[in-house]
């Protein structure tokens, strides 16, 4: 059976997908972007600061379905231009050890929601 996530910590979906689904013991989280919760208002402008609020964001999912940073298996991240790459990795890594970090990939697009920089997603087993 499939539990859906939904959390007001995190950016209500816009669109007809949840933020996450939770199928047995693996959870499955849609990409995130830099919209705080509390506004409403997205944030832009500084790379840094958008992945900050995107990774804010993946945490509440996680929080919302009783599971942390430490039991994410696989990120996608998407980006709007390859050379905010280490910008984004900076803030990226502060989520994760490096010993355990999950895999992931990381692909330039040519337009993301709402024309974001940086949109996030991933998947996590308990």
């Amino acid at each position: 059976m499939n539990r859906i996530i939904r959390t007001t910590e995190a950016p209500l979906p816009i669109g007809p997908y949840n933020q996450a689904i939770l199928k047995d013991d693996t959870l499955y989280a849609s990409g995130q972007i830099a919209i705080d919760p509390t506004t409403n208002e997205l944030i832009s402008g500084n790379i840094k600061a958008e992945t900050k609020q995107v990774m804010d964001n993946l945490a509440a999912v996680l929080r919302e379905a009783d599971m942390d940073f430490t039991q994410v298996v696989k990120c996608s991240i998407f980006i709007s231009d390859m050379n905010d790459f280490n910008e984004i990795n900076q803030v990226y890594g502060l989520y994760f050890n490096n010993d355990t970090a999950p895999a992931r990939e990381t692909v330039q697009v040519a337009v993301l929601p709402k024309n974001v920089n940086v949109e996030i997603s991933l998947i996590a087993v308990r």
